[in-house]
């Protein structure tokens, strides 16, 4: 395995186009052909579905997506070192989450964190849910910022709560039920529905998301493979959706509503030790008191 062929791959995965990741390399499309089948047969997976119309990352490539991209910024990384042997260390710190919703979350943290680590710098991982928290355990990230995931998941990591997220009830403007103080259960079920896969939602989401669908015809629901795909429908009018109310930023056009009787969800850090890790352990401080803050 060689840096080409992960740039070979990771071309085409960003363009799931063969001969425009060539043009972008600046090889022909047979090149780019030949280091693509070469890694597949030295990792034995196939890495692309590929048809005379249309290129598509297997789940195989998927999972191996942030490797490859691990790998060449590693490499990059090396180069840039010996270009300049002088220049300040760089400490990096890798932090993962499922959506670029929680990633919008950590600006401020990150921000006071720069202050007090100048020779810090934060990669940013949003990984798809069920490799999430293998990166973890590889310590190819080194804390994931999430919900809590059910016992039953048994995650290798310690969990530290950060803030309990009450979970709402979001729609557009013109819905009647964003006129109301609060919603139950049964003014719910009368309403088209906007899901998270529930095998990747978290288990209070999920939950909930069962209770509603019960009895309902099929055509009443939207099924998305992510939070961001869930907000977009939702501010297209296709129905409501239920969801941490941390997820959907404020400046969105969007009615939040109570929903009574359902309780709130745990939001915090996953991550192995914080001992030898000063910048991971200000990192937990600084989310902790900003957790409060807005608490």
């Amino acid at each position: 395995m060689n840096t080409f062929q992960l740039s070979c791959f990771l071309e085409v995965a960003d363009t799931l186009n063969f001969a425009r990741a060539a043009e972008r390399l600046h090889v022909t499309q047979p090149a780019v052909t030949q280091q693509i089948r070469s890694l597949e047969n030295e990792l034995n997976v196939r890495l692309f579905n590929r048809t005379t119309r249309s290129v598509k990352l297997t789940e195989e490539g998927l999972v191996f997506l942030h490797d490859a991209r691990h790998i060449v910024a590693i490499s990059e990384r090396a180069k840039k070192r010996f270009e300049n042997p002088y220049g300040r260390e760089v400490r990096t710190l890798s932090l993962g989450c499922h959506s670029f919703a929680q990633l919008f979350m950590l600006p401020p943290a990150l921000k006071q964190l720069a202050s007090q680590h100048l020779d810090v710098h934060p990669r940013l991982h949003v990984v798809p849910f069920q490799h999430l928290y293998r990166l973890l355990e590889e310590d190819e990230v080194e804390v994931v910022i999430g919900f809590r995931e059910p016992e039953s998941k048994k995650i290798a990591a310690v969990y530290r709560e950060l803030k309990r997220v009450p979970i709402a009830c979001f729609c557009v403007p013109e819905n009647p039920l964003s006129k109301r103080g609060s919603a139950t259960m049964e003014d719910l079920k009368g309403e088209p529905l906007v899901l998270f896969d529930p095998g990747k939602a978290q288990s209070d989401v999920a939950e909930l998301q069962g209770r509603l669908m019960g009895g309902r015809s099929p055509a009443d629901f939207y099924f998305c493979e992510s939070m961001e795909a869930v907000i977009m429908l939702t501010l297209a009018g296709s129905g409501i959706a239920v969801m941490p109310e941390s997820l959907v930023p404020r400046a969105l056009p969007l009615a939040r509503v109570p929903i009574e009787g359902v309780g709130t969800a745990s939001f915090g850090v996953y991550y192995k030790t914080l001992q030898g890790n000063a910048p991971l352990r200000d990192l937990v401080q600084i989310l902790r008191e900003q957790a409060r803050e807005t608490t």
